[in-house]
């Protein structure tokens, strides 16, 4: 089948301060073995030479999209503005650190094309943690030697396994849709970060399916979003974003089912406050508990 005649997929590579890798990240999307795709590519306001480096590589693929910032307005804004731009049927939101391996978007659009699900929303996969050196370090999901996963991952309305646990979906890996996306009016930006929420809100309203095979290899670096979950500095505004989309999750839930697995996230979150010595987070917490108890036990 001609390229044209696939589904057109946006890829969009937000950076910054990722001089070191965002060449190695840009070749991996050129280089798909899925050739219907535009690639919109946002920095930032870095403050290092990626600019640079991306006006050189543009040189000879003029037909990539960049836009730069003049203020540094943090990943949720940043895609939401690109999205606006994009023209695909399908959105991948990916980390100027990151490699899209050979056959990512082929197997994502395969997957939506010939997925049992009919009114599905998102597709993701499992993913190989790399260091700076590109050595890897482990997989997202558990795997045997024929790098599949070794327990069943779930499909389908998967609401309530999200809201019980933060593993479910691996957005690093994930691909959904553009119609998706602007029906939930996108990224919440007044979050430190956008994942989990997203997921939680796409899950309520659309099916969700996951693809056995490695897709992506995430950079693990010091000074990512990822390892800021780990530094007290940042925690507070993580924890504190957690508590925002857990009440949301809390106005999302049907069923009583849904309630306890969202109580489980909640005493899990009291602990980690508690332990952060941020009392404030702990008493809202506490207060989110005591309704969801309510409305288990009417």
């Amino acid at each position: 089948m001609p390229a044209e005649n696939n589904p057109l997929v946006s890829v969009i590579c937000l950076c910054y301060n990722h001089e070191q890798f965002v060449i190695e990240t840009l070749e991996s999307v050129i280089s798909q073995t899925y050739t219907n795709f535009e690639l919109i590519i946002v920095d930032d306001c870095s403050t290092d030479t990626s600019v640079e480096k991306i006006n050189h590589w543009l040189q000879n693929n003029p037909k990539c999209t960049f836009i730069q910032n003049q203020q540094n307005l943090g990943n949720t804004k940043s895609f939401n503005i690109a999205a606006q731009r994009a023209k695909g049927t399908y959105l991948i939101d990916l980390a100027a650190d990151d490699l899209l391996l050979p056959n990512c978007i082929e197997k994502q659009v395969k997957t939506f094309e010939t997925s049992a699900y009919k009114n599905l929303g998102l597709v993701y996969g499992n993913v190989q943690n790399i260091n700076e050196s590109n050595e890897i370090i482990d997989e997202y999901f558990m795997v045997n030697q024929d790098n599949k996963v070794l327990t069943k991952r779930p499909t389908g309305s998967v609401f309530s396994n999200i809201i019980d646990s933060g593993k479910t979906i691996c957005s690093v890996s994930a691909m959904f849709t553009k119609e998706a996306f602007l029906k939930l009016n996108g990224f919440d930006e007044k979050l430190a970060y956008e994942d989990l929420d997203f997921w939680i809100r796409l899950s309520r309203v659309y099916e969700i399916d996951f693809i056995d095979a490695i897709l992506v290899q995430k950079r693990r670096v010091s000074n990512s979003l990822g390892s800021q979950f780990h530094d007290k500095s940042y925690s507070k505004r993580i924890n504190a974003s957690t508590l925002i989309i857990l009440n949301k999750a809390y106005d999302l839930c049907e069923s009583k089912t849904e309630y306890r697995n969202l109580l489980k996230r909640i005493h899990y979150e009291i602990q980690l406050n508690y332990k952060n010595n941020d009392f404030g987070l702990v008493i809202e917490s506490i207060l989110l508990k005591l309704k969801t108890e309510f409305k288990i036990l009417i």
